[in-house]
C-alpha cells in the first residue's frame, strides 16, 4: 500500500497537468530597418515566419507605423519625408492575420534628420466631411495584448485655436476594466490636464430631467453631436458610461491643421473573453476652450481571440432581460477580400436566431457604400440586396468593386475590407436562452469563409416573489398553520433554475392525548391511578427552503429541494388530570385533580426536511398557484402546503 500511494500521487499530478490549458508563451520579434537619404527615410519591417491557421485564407501581416512626427502609415514599406531637423522615434505595430502565434513585439528605432533637401512633404491627411474628429485602433483588442488608439482632430475654425481633448474608456457596463493606459504619445505639445471639476453623473441626471422627456432620452450610441454646445451634459453623460478618462489641452493650432495623438493601451487579463462582445471608447473635441461648442465620436471595437478580418459581432453579448423588449440589437459582419483580384459579388449568409423578428431588420451602415437593391428587378447598378430566409438573412453586395489584398498595386489593406451593420428587435415571445449565430462569407464563386459566433446572453437578473398559504399537518390534531414568504430566483429563467425562500409562519396544534394507568396501595387497599396528559402548542416557525426548479412551459413548473427550520418561539400549555378509582377498575371515581403548566421557549428544535412541489399559472413571472409536500425529519410533522405566489 505504501508503494502504491506515490504512484497514485504521480498519476494524479500528471492527469491534472495534462488537462491544463497550454498558454502560448513564445515571444516573436519584428525589427525596424530603414534607409535614410537626407530627410527621407524608407522603412522596411523584418518579421518572423507566419504560422498558418489550417483551413483559413493565407496568413499575412498588417502594419501600423508611427513616424515620430505625429503622422502614421499602414503601408508595409512606407516612405517618409521629414519637414524639420531633429530626432524622431519611430514605432511599429505588427498584426498577424490568420496566424496561430502571438503578434510580434517591436522595439522603437530612432531616425536623426540633419539636413533638409527634399521638400516633397506630405501633410497629415485632412478629415472627410469636416467631421474634425476621428477615432480608430491599429487592431481589435485581444486580452493581454497591446493596442494603439489614434485620436485625430482638425481645426475647422478660421483662426488659430487653443482647445481641449477628452478620451473616455473602460465601459461601465462591464464588471472589470478592459484597458490600462500605458503611454500617451503626443507630438504637438499637447499637455495633460487633471480636471477635478468634471461634471458628475448626478448633474447629468438633473440636466436630463430638466431638458428631456422620457421619449427624448439622449442616445448613448450617437456617433456625432455636431456643433453641440451643451458641453457639461456631454461630459456628465460620458462619465456615466465610462470609468476612466484622459484630458489634454492644445495650443496654437492653425486653421485646417490636422493632428494625431497616439494612446498605447494594454488589454487586461480580465477583459471579457467573448469573441462577439463590443467595447467602446469616446472622444470629445473642444476646438476652442473659450467656448462650449464641441464634437464627440464613439468608437466600437469587437473583442476577438485572433486577428482575423472576417468576423461577426453584436452588442447583445450581455443584456438585461427585463428591458430587452425596448432594445434594438446591432449586428456587424466584417469581411476582407484576400484574393489576387477584385470581388464583384459578395454574399453574407447570416444565421438569425429564432428570438429575433426579421421584419424589424434595418440596414444601419455598409461598405462598399451602395443603395438597397430594388425588389424583383435585374439590377446593373451597385446595390445591397437583402434576402430573408427561414433561419437566415442573406446580404448580397452586387456589381461592386472590392480590391483584393494580394492584388497588384494595392497598398492600403483597409481598401480591401468591407462590412454590413444591421439592427433587429426581439420578437413578441422568446425565452431567456443563449443564442449563437455565424456568417458564411462568399466572394464571387469562391469557397465560403465562416466567421466566429456572435452570441446573445442575458444577465441572470433577480426576481423577488411574495408567497402566502396554508399547511396541512395530517398527523397532528387540531392543527392550524399559516405562513408568508419571500422568494429570490433568477428573473424569468428558462427551464432549470435555483430558488431560495425565507418563510415565516404560525403553527397551532395539540399533542396526542396520553393516558397512563397504574395501581397504588392506599390504606391497605388497591386503587387505580389514571393520569391523562395533553399539550397544546402555539409556535412561530422560520424556514429556509432551497429548491432547484424546472419550467416545463410558460405555465407549469416542478421543483425539489431541502429546507432548514427553527422554532423561533414556542408557547406550550401542558394539562394533566389525575383520576383515582376504587379497586383496580375505572368504575368508581374517588377523586380528580387538574394541573397546568405554561412555558415559553425561543429558537429551539432545529430541524429540516425534503420537499417536492408543482406550480401552475404564469410560472416564469407573475401569479401562480402551487402545492408542496414536505417530508419532515421529525416524526408526525410531514405536511402538505398549498400556496399562492407572485413573482416580480
Amino acid at each position: 500500500m505504501k508503494k502504491l500511494l506515490p504512484l497514485l500521487f504521480f498519476l494524479f499530478c500528471f492527469i491534472s497537468f495534462s488537462q491544463l490549458k497550454v498558454k502560448d508563451t513564445v515571444t516573436r520579434k519584428a525589427k525596424i530597418s530603414f534607409i535614410k537619404k537626407q530627410n527621407q527615410a524608407i522603412f522596411n519591417p523584418q518579421t518572423p515566419p507566419l504560422i498558418q491557421v489550417s483551413g483559413a485564407p493565407p496568413a499575412s501581416y498588417s502594419y501600423f507605423w508611427e513616424m515620430g512626427d505625429g503622422s502614421y502609415s499602414k503601408e508595409k514599406e512606407p516612405k517618409k519625408v521629414y519637414k524639420k531637423k531633429g530626432t524622431y522615434k519611430v514605432n511599429l505595430s505588427v498584426t498577424n492575420n490568420y496566424d496561430n502565434g502571438k503578434p510580434p513585439t517591436t522595439r522603437p528605432e530612432t531616425v536623426s534628420i540633419d539636413e533638409i533637401t527634399n521638400t516633397n512633404f506630405e501633410n497629415i491627411a485632412s478629415l472627410k466631411d469636416t467631421i474634425s474628429l476621428e477615432l480608430f485602433a491599429n487592431r481589435d483588442p485581444i486580452p493581454e495584448q497591446d493596442i494603439v488608439v489614434v485620436l485625430t482632430y482638425q481645426n475647422n475654425l478660421n483662426y488659430v485655436a487653443n482647445g481641449k481633448l477628452y478620451l473616455f474608456y473602460n465601459d461601465k457596463q462591464f464588471k472589470n476594466k478592459n484597458f490600462d493606459l500605458v503611454e500617451t504619445r503626443t507630438h504637438f505639445n499637447e499637455k495633460e490636464v487633471l480636471e477635478t471639476g468634471i461634471v458628475q453623473v448626478e448633474d447629468y441626471n438633473n440636466s436630463y430631467e430638466n431638458t428631456a422627456s422620457a421619449n427624448e432620452y439622449p442616445s448613448f450610441k450617437n456617433n456625432f453631436l455636431l456643433d453641440d454646445e451643451n458641453l457639461e451634459l456631454t461630459l456628465a453623460e460620458s462619465k456615466s458610461l465610462f470609468s476612466d478618462s484622459k484630458i489634454l489641452e492644445f495650443d496654437g493650432m492653425e486653421p485646417s491643421e490636422t493632428r494625431n495623438v497616439f494612446f498605447n493601451f494594454k488589454t487586461t487579463p480580465e477583459m471579457l473573453k467573448d469573441t462577439s462582445a463590443t467595447v467602446e471608447m469616446r472622444g470629445v473635441y473642444v476646438p476652442d476652450r473659450s467656448y462650449k461648442t464641441h464634437k464627440k465620436k464613439n468608437y466600437e471595437m469587437e473583442i476577438v481571440t485572433s486577428h482575423d478580418p472576417n468576423k461577426m459581432s453584436s452588442n447583445a453579448s450581455l443584456l438585461n432581460y427585463r428591458l430587452v423588449k425596448f432594445r434594438t440589437i446591432n449586428f456587424k459582419t466584417r469581411f476582407q477580400n484576400n484574393g489576387e483580384g477584385p470581388a464583384t459579388t459578395i454574399k453574407l449568409e447570416t444565421d438569425i436566431p429564432k428570438m429575433f423578428d426579421k421584419k424589424t431588420l434595418k440596414i444601419v451602415d455598409s461598405y462598399p457604400k451602395c443603395p438597397i437593391c430594388p425588389k424583383n428587378e435585374n439590377v446593373t447598378i451597385s446595390c445591397l440586396d437583402t434576402i430573408v430566409k427561414k433561419d437566415q438573412i442573406h446580404f448580397v453586395f452586387r456589381n461592386i468593386y472590392l480590391p483584393g489584398s494580394e492584388q497588384k498595386n494595392v497598398k492600403e489593406r483597409d481598401s480591401t475590407k468591407g462590412f454590413v451593420k444591421y439592427s433587429m428587435k426581439f420578437g413578441k415571445d422568446f425565452h431567456k436562452i443563449k443564442t449563437k449565430s455565424k456568417t458564411a462569407i462568399i466572394f464571387d464563386k469562391n469557397e465560403p469563409v465562416i466567421t466566429n459566433y456572435a452570441t446573445t446572453r442575458f444577465k441572470p437578473g433577480i426576481s423577488i416573489g411574495a408567497k402566502a398559504g396554508y399547511n396541512f399537518y395530517t398527523d397532528l390534531p387540531n392543527s392550524k398553520s399559516y405562513f408568508v414568504a419571500a422568494t429570490i430566483s433568477p428573473y424569468k429563467s428558462y427551464k432549470w433554475y435555483w430558488q431560495l425562500e425565507f418563510q415565516a409562519g404560525t403553527h397551532q396544534y395539540n399533542s396526542q392525548t396520553n393516558v397512563v394507568d397504574e395501581l397504588e396501595q392506599f390504606n391497605g387497599q388497591t386503587r387505580l391511578k389514571r393520569t391523562t396528559s395533553e399539550s397544546s402548542f402555539k409556535a412561530i416557525n422560520l424556514e429556509i427552503p432551497i429548491l432547484i426548479k424546472y419550467n416545463i412551459n410558460n405555465f407549469v413548473a416542478l421543483g425539489a429541494g431541502i429546507q432548514a427550520q427553527v422554532v423561533a418561539s414556542n408557547k406550550q400549555l401542558q394539562l394533566e388530570q389525575i383520576d383515582i378509582y376504587e379497586n383496580n377498575t375505572p368504575t368508581f371515581l374517588v377523586s380528580s385533580t387538574n394541573k397546568s403548566l405554561d412555558t415559553t421557549t425561543t429558537f429551539t428544535k432545529p430541524n429540516g426536511g425534503l420537499l417536492l412541489e408543482i406550480t401552475g399559472g404564469i410560472a416564469r413571472i407573475g401569479p401562480s398557484l402551487g402545492a408542496r409536500y414536505v417530508l419532515n425529519f421529525e416524526k408526525d410533522f410531514n405536511y402538505l402546503q398549498l400556496y399562492g405566489i407572485w413573482k416580480f
